[in-house]
């Protein structure tokens, strides 16, 4: 542990909490969105980042010559409307928001380096906070490029995002805020005992 998060300043403590509860906010809203335009199904995400929806999306081009008729429409027929992320969209989606998430990942790693932790414990959140991107957009570009049973890939990152954040965001504001009280089994030091000890110049045995 590089410092103390659960004894630091209140102003740090009170920074961390700002911090993760705006990031909360941001991922809610994230989830939101890609229940909107992507799904939380495999299928879902194939038809949104595959190379099918670019086919889909040309075929229903117009064409040069066209002929109006009009009758009446009801919703089933309709159907849901398709979202397609073709490869120009995805390029820029990555470029804008690989850097967002290393950000992202960066600053809840600090926070974690502040979090009474075992050492593999706190190499491992690092490592989950860092994959989380890694995945979503390698499963992005596989479903793209390879094949749609990648979506897969693509959804174990988002639910490795949301996992990371959980577990930082409990932990911290558990130790920031919730007082941690002495064992029933460990003596209190008596009154008077520290400086006694101090004009003795050590402890008695």
């Amino acid at each position: 542990m590089l410092y103390d998060l659960r004894h630091s300043d209140l102003r740090v403590r009170w920074l961390v909490t700002l911090l993760l509860a705006t990031l909360g906010t941001s991922y809610l809203f994230g989830a939101w969105m890609v229940a909107l335009y992507a799904g939380f199904s495999p299928r879902k995400v194939a038809e949104t980042y595959g190379p099918a929806g670019e086919a889909v999306m040309a075929m229903q081009m117009p064409p040069d010559t066209t002929m109006v008729t009009e009758r009446p429409v009801s919703m089933a027929e309709m159907g849901e409307e398709m979202h397609h992320v073709d490869r120009d969209l995805l390029v820029q989606d990555t470029h804008v928001h690989m850097p967002m998430y290393a950000v992202i990942a960066a600053a809840l790693s600090v926070i974690a380096l502040g979090l009474t932790l075992p050492r593999w414990g706190g190499l491992t959140i690092i490592a989950v906070l860092f994959a989380a991107p890694w995945l979503d957009f390698a499963g992005m570009w596989l479903t793209k490029l390879a094949s749609p049973r990648f979506a897969i890939v693509t959804l174990a990152g988002g639910w490795a995002m949301a996992l990371g954040y959980t577990i930082v965001a409990a932990l911290a504001t558990y130790q920031m805020w919730w007082p941690q009280r002495p064992h029933p089994l460990t003596p209190s030091p008596q009154r008077g005992e520290g400086e006694r000890n101090l004009r003795s110049g050590g402890m008695r045995p």
